[in-house]
């Protein structure tokens, strides 16, 4: 049986409908509400949490197969204590129970935030690791120290395999996550940078998870990314696909600088999460490429979906979602 945490995000719930499309078993952690999404009702739901041990390991019993989902994503600095705790020892618990469990396999998606993303000199490979000096980022500490525990859960004699997306497209909730990227282009954000980055669609990361899975692969971690792309290019495919006005106004670091501290003063007065922090507007400027080579020659029959058709299939799952005209 197959155990994915972070069923209600992205990744989990399109790993779960995959799963479930070929006749596999699923169990799943819920928190409060059971997720609702096609082909919910066949998943064995246990309530609990990554960060309750006991929820945990009761969870986990006869479970052979674990995919780690489960993360909190956020640049907001008072969210930084939560994030670190969920990242990384919820990711720590994991790894123990898998352990304590004798699981086969666990494949965790980490993220190339681990990685450290502020490289402009050279394309980042799954031979660099975060630093302070290559990161701006809490949330990729917490990644790369959940890494750390993965790697631990190795020397202990855990099987494990662990992938490093770069920015995820597809249908999940628009108003957090990678997500918000279509949502943003839907309401005709006007703003833009010429800050370049890796995108690949969430089809590609659970395909890419369950090969993984299956494979005699081991110990090793790899970027997934399908193409490096302008953030500008991006959202004006998204605009016109929704028949939107694209971007037309230019983001220059002076003005980002600027953005992101009102945009700070702003949150401490009305307790909101900034719109945009310190380290998106750094992210955003970034002229950052991914190396995706290393997936590629340990899984040659792999290929990844194009840019467009990613962006037709997301936009026209996204208007029926949403009842939009």
């Amino acid at each position: 049986m197959n155990f994915v945490t972070g069923a209600s995000g992205l990744v989990g719930s399109h790993l779960i409908q995959s799963l479930l499309s070929k006749g596999e078993t699923v169990r799943a952690l819920y928190r409060n509400t059971i997720p609702q999404f096609k082909g919910s009702e066949k998943v064995e739901w246990v309530k609990g949490d990554i960060l309750d041990v006991i929820s945990l390991n009761h969870a986990m019993q006869n479970i052979k197969q674990v995919y780690h989902c489960a993360a909190i994503v956020s640049f907001s600095p008072k969210q930084a204590i939560v994030m670190l705790q969920a990242n990384m020892e919820g990711t720590a618990n994991i790894v123990n129970a898998s352990i304590e469990h004798k699981i086969q396999k666990l494949v965790y998606v980490s993220s190339v935030a681990a990685l450290g993303r502020i490289r402009e000199d050279a394309p980042i490979d799954e031979t660099m690791n975060w630093t302070p000096e290559t990161s701006n980022s809490v949330y990729g500490k917490s990644k790369y120290l959940a890494e750390m525990e993965v790697w631990r859960g190795m020397g202990e004699g855990l099987n494990v395999a662990i992938v490093n997306p770069v920015i995820i497209l597809g249908a999940g909730d628009w108003n957090k996550g990678s997500s918000e990227i279509f949502k943003s282009a839907y309401d005709e954000f006007p703003w833009y940078t010429n800050g370049v980055s890796g995108f690949v669609d969430v089809m590609d990361v659970i395909d890419a998870m369950q090969l993984l899975m299956h494979s005699d692969v081991q110990g090793q971690r790899f970027i997934i990314s399908g193409s490096n792309v302008q953030y500008k290019e991006v959202f004006t495919h998204i605009a016109k696909v929704f028949d939107k006005k694209p971007p037309h106004k230019q983001v220059t670091p002076l003005l980002a600088a600027i953005v992101w501290r009102v945009e700070a003063v702003k949150g401490m007065i009305t307790g909101k999460t900034p719109l945009l922090t310190k380290e998106t507007a750094a992210t955003a400027q970034a002229v950052v490429h991914f190396d995706n080579t290393k997936f590629l020659k340990a899984f040659p029959a792999f290929s990844y979906r194009k840019l467009e058709d990613t962006i037709t299939r997301t936009c026209a799952t996204l208007k029926e979602l949403h009842h939009l005209s």
